[in-house]
């Protein structure tokens, strides 16, 4: 089974680099138009069904790059970064540097936050219970978050390793599911129109 893992488009916060975490934050329209533009992709890729996050970001994000009928689960949510929710990252790196370091790397929890662990435990009993009924291409929409915790746990890619994902961004993987061969990693950070390398948490 392959995973089209999509982030949602930039949201308000993301434009004003804000972490939002949990928080239930709109599109920007610029947001809307990434979204928009993937369209054609997703479509070209023909999803069997397709998953996504409740939250409102990520709803519209599914709507507009035209998921058929999505399952909305609160477990695709992005991590919980508790006391930092709202707060600019600037202000987040000025005041305790290392602890957004070690929080990037998945290795330190914000104040009243989700520790990573916990938050990968949740996301990949989605994909685990997707796997009871495989399909050719199963569409997640998504978090940034959430896709490197996938990426960790069924490719063994640690955060520290991994670059923040795009904005409206396509990243793709194979699942071994019992076939013998590996998990692999197909596509990574693909958007249509631009490279991206310096992508919003």
């Amino acid at each position: 089974m392959r995973l089209l893992l999509v982030r949602h488009g930039q949201s308000e916060w993301n434009a004003s680099h804000r972490l939002q975490g949990q928080a239930d934050i709109s599109l920007s329209d610029h947001g809307r138009h990434q979204a928009d533009t993937l369209r054609p992709v997703i479509e070209g890729a023909k999803p069997c069904r397709a998953i996504s996050s409740d939250l409102a970001r990520v709803r519209e994000t599914a709507e507009r790059i035209g998921a058929e009928n999505p399952r909305f689960s609160a477990r695709l949510r992005e991590i919980d970064v508790g006391d930092w929710t709202g707060r600019s990252i600037e202000d987040i790196q000025a005041s305790d540097p290392q602890g957004y370091l070690g929080w990037r790397a998945g290795t330190q929890t914000p104040p009243g936050g989700e520790t990573w662990d916990t938050f990968a435990d949740r996301v990949c009993t989605v994909i685990v219970d997707e796997q009871q009924d495989p399909c050719e291409n199963l569409l997640v929409v998504c978090h940034g978050g959430v896709i490197r915790a996938i990426l960790q746990r069924f490719l063994n890619l640690q955060p520290a390793n991994i670059i923040p994902v795009g904005p409206a961004s396509l990243t793709a993987m194979r699942l071994a599911n019992g076939s013998g061969k590996p998990a692999r990693l197909e596509l990574f950070n693909y958007r249509p129109d631009t490279l991206e390398f310096e992508a919003p948490d």
